[in-house]
Order: C-alpha cells, then sequence, then structure tokens
C-alpha cells in the first residue's frame, strides 16, 4: 500500500508542470473573461474595476437612456434567435444528407471504405476561409450556379443567394457535413445488419425497421454528429461574416463587433459566457445519452 501511494504521489508529481500549463493556458483566459463580464465598459475599451451586472442584463433588456423604462433588446435577441435557427437547420439539413452518405460507406466492401472516408475528410485539408470564399464564387449573382440556370433557361435574372441567411446556411452545411458523416459512419460500421434482416422476416416495413431498429441502435451517433456541427455552428464566425456579408450577423460575429468596433468588452465577455453555458449545456445532454445507452 505505502509503495503504491509513493507510485501514485510520483505521477502527479511528474504531471504538475502539464496540469499547471493547463490551467494557466485553459482555465486562465476563461476566468478573465468571466470577471470582464462583471466590469464597467472603459470609455474607448477595455473595461474599469467597478462590479456591476450591467452587462449580463443588456444581453437580453435595454434601458432608455431618456426614462430609463426596460424593454427587450431586439436586436441581440434577433441574432440569438438566427444563431440558433441557422445551428439547427444546419444541424437537421447535414444529418439528412450524412445519414445515407455514412450508411452507402458502411455498406460498401471493406476494400473501398477507406477510400470513401478519403473522400469525405478531402475538405478538412483546406483551409476554412478558402473554402468559404469558393462557396461565395459558386452562389454570387455572377458565379457557377447562376450561370448555369441562365444557360439552361431556367431563370431571367440572377437570384440573390449571397448575404443572406440561405448563403449562410449552405456555407455551414457544406462546412460542417463531413463532422456528421463521420460519427454516423462510426456508429453504423458497429450496426448488426443481422437485426434489419429479422426486422423484415417479421413483416416489418422499411420505414418501422428504420424507426424502430437502426435509429434507436445508431443514436449515440447520431446525438454526436449532431454536437459536433451544432457546437462549431453556434460560434461560427467566417462562415456567416463572409457568405452574410455583415448583415446577416451571428453571435460570433456580434461577441467580435463587441471588442473591436463596439468597445464594449464586458458585454462581449457577457455574451462569451452565454454561448459557452448553451455548449455546455448541449454537451451535458451528450453525455447523459450516452451514458444511458451504456450497459448498467
Amino acid at each position: 500500500m505505502t509503495g503504491a501511494a509513493s507510485s501514485t504521489r510520483s505521477g502527479w508529481l511528474l504531471s504538475l508542470p502539464a496540469l499547471v500549463l493547463l490551467a494557466l493556458g485553459a482555465a486562465g483566459p476563461l476566468l478573465i473573461v468571466v470577471v470582464y463580464s462583471f466590469l464597467e465598459p472603459g470609455e474607448y475599451s477595455g473595461v474599469v474595476w467597478n462590479f456591476t451586472t450591467e452587462p449580463w442584463f443588456r444581453v437580453f433588456l435595454e434601458r432608455d437612456i431618456f426614462d430609463g423604462t426596460v424593454s427587450l433588446a431586439d436586436a441581440h435577441l434577433t441574432i440569438f434567435w438566427r444563431s440558433v435557427k441557422l445551428s439547427l437547420l444546419t444541424t437537421l439539413i447535414t444529418f439528412a444528407v450524412g445519414f445515407p452518405t455514412a450508411w452507402f460507406i458502411a455498406t460498401r466492401p471493406p476494400s473501398s471504405r477507406a477510400i470513401w472516408l478519403f473522400l469525405i475528410t478531402i475538405p478538412f485539408w483546406t483551409n476554412l476561409l478558402i473554402r468559404t470564399f469558393a462557396i461565395s464564387e459558386i452562389i454570387r449573382n455572377q458565379g457557377l450556379l447562376n450561370t448555369a440556370l441562365l444557360k439552361f433557361g431556367l431563370i431571367e435574372t440572377p437570384i440573390q443567394i449571397l448575404y443572406t441567411d440561405t448563403a449562410v446556411l449552405i456555407g455551414m452545411v457544406y462546412v460542417y457535413l463531413p463532422l456528421m458523416v463521420l460519427p454516423l459512419f462510426a456508429a453504423i460500421d458497429r450496426f448488426d445488419f443481422k437485426l434489419v434482416e429479422a426486422g423484415y422476416d417479421l413483416y416489418a416495413s422499411r420505414w418501422k425497421v428504420l424507426r424502430r431498429i437502426v435509429l434507436p441502435i445508431v443514436r449515440p451517433g447520431i446525438v454526436a454528429g449532431s454536437i459536433l456541427v451544432f457546437v462549431p455552428s453556434l460560434g461560427a464566425y467566417v462562415t456567416p461574416r463572409i457568405l452574410g456579408g455583415g448583415k446577416n450577423m451571428m453571435v460570433g460575429n456580434f461577441i467580435e463587433l463587441q471588442f473591436g468596433q463596439g468597445r464594449n468588452w464586458p458585454l462581449g465577455a457577457a455574451l462569451s459566457m452565454l454561448l459557452l453555458l448553451i455548449v455546455l449545456a448541449a454537451l451535458l445532454a451528450y453525455v447523459r445519452v450516452t451514458s444511458s445507452e451504456r450497459p448498467q
């Protein structure tokens, strides 16, 4: 027992430098953001070291500068609603496209699966900024899509897609689709297809087999892919900035605006912490779902 305790103590001492660096590099900046969210904004930037809850108040509410009446911060709520809406739509569309794709790859012969997975990961070889600009070149008024539609006589004037919510949605679906396909493939690859045959033998329809057998078994992969898509979509910055043109702002762009042109660091810090809490809630939901799948 003494030898085991000594070995454990030595292990902790050896890992202490890494733990200190991890605390300073991860927890330190997060603690600064938390502290800033309870301070007053400086006149031009930075913070004034006076404790206040005003930044958190201003996340959802605003006070009239003349009579002090309180009302909902419509602009902030619109940005939050747009972010959540587009993130949910991105998650649903990537699932609708990614599930058949993952099923197709998982049902290929083992010798060809690696090639299909290789094709799925190719977009990760290119910088996110370059991929986003590529999407903008396709959907702009003089881009590939409108040019092809005009050439075939399907439209008379170019369709305005760029700088809209639709453009942002298209860009995020393209960017985050591989993050949905890979977890789904991992779940489907472990699926026992004899269960599907058993369902058919019991005269179940294809829809019932999918709903009662396939989806419940691969649910951990669905949840994992949804988290991997929803979380970065909610805090996306580059894609909404380029494809939205700054007019259709999301939470990530709004936070950057507060630390930049808005010069309201406490409000930006409060928005950052709120976004972190939303992400934490999504991760806790994922942990709860996956833990319920494990055998007791």
